[in-house]
């Protein structure tokens, strides 16, 4: 145990940068993917339209979709042949941000637009019954589902943080340059350094943890009904 601690004391400089590249990739692909499945979850959970029920079946599907061909089409997009090729993005962090965008949007879709459903009907009448415009009864919709919407955003962070086989694929696991948490544990257990690579999923999960609590500080509105 003392060989450890010597050991991640003597690489904290290194481990702390893989730290910051995990939660910087994470957090972009997340809040990226925020920006964009939170109106359109939104959006399809509460209207009612011509192929509404295809596409919810396509959000579904994609929220299991493999990471290993999210960064099989990441890498198919920005290889020296793809049409994004020229742009010389992949084997870096921009490559890996797409691919956790590709795996986290989809679940933050599905899960408020979910959310969003189960509160639509009674929230929004009862707000036009009391005068609301409809996009005052649309936002109390949302408002209402916050919580759940939180939880999707969650959901899809720790995802994309303890995501391996696509940042694999398009990062390349460059040191100091595309080696996140999940990746490094990968390249230590190859090695046969299963202590130390216990020793770095434990701090995956103590981070995620501390991710989670800031992110739900006001813990008396984390209730479900």
């Amino acid at each position: 145990m003392d060989a450890i601690i010597a050991y991640l004391v003597s690489m904290r400089a290194e481990i702390g940068q893989i730290v910051g590249l995990s939660l910087t990739v994470s957090g972009t692909a997340t809040l990226l993917a925020s920006l964009v499945g939170i109106p359109l979850g939104a959006y399809v959970g509460m209207n009612e339209f011509a192929g509404r029920r295809l596409l919810l079946r396509v959000i579904y599907t994609l929220m299991a979709l493999p990471p290993v061909l999210a960064g099989l089409l990441v890498f198919l997009l920005l290889s020296r042949s793809g049409p994004l090729g020229r742009w010389g993005l992949l084997f870096t962090p921009a490559a890996m941000i797409a691919a956790q965008f590709l795996l986290v949007t989809p679940i933050v879709t599905g899960l408020t637009a979910a959310a969003v459903a189960s509160k639509e009907r009674v929230i929004h009448d009862l707000a036009l019954s009391l005068g609301a415009a409809r996009s005052q009864a649309a936002w109390a919709v949302i408002s209402e589902a916050r919580t759940a919407i939180m939880a999707a955003v969650l959901t899809g962070f720790g995802r994309a943080f303890a995501e391996v086989g696509a940042v694999m694929l398009v990062g390349g696991n460059i040191r100091h340059y595309t080696r996140v948490l999940t990746t490094a544990i990968v390249q230590l257990t190859r090695q046969g350094e299963i202590t130390l690579a216990v020793s770095l999923g434990v701090i995956l999960l103590l981070i995620s943890f501390v991710v989670s609590s800031v992110m739900l500080l006001d813990s008396d509105q984390f209730k479900f009904d």
